[in-house]
């Protein structure tokens, strides 16, 4: 079965974040897009986005 992929929004509501920095954090590379619409919208994995932003805050614990 195929993973349901995420709006900016739904990502955000679903991580307790704004979606301005969902969108900001994709704009920087730190988390992936999974798909771009034909209308630009950008779509998200949760599971990988989760799996991003764990690995970028254990960078920053590290360089602390």
């Amino acid at each position: 079965m195929a993973k349901r992929l995420l709006s900016s929004g739904e990502l955000a509501k679903e991580l307790g974040i704004s979606r301005r920095s969902i969108s900001r954090y994709a704009d920087e590379g730190l988390i992936s897009v999974a798909l771009v619409t034909p209308g630009g919208r950008y779509r998200f994995d949760l599971d990988v986005v989760r799996e991003e932003l764990r690995k970028v805050a254990q960078d920053r614990r590290r360089d602390d």
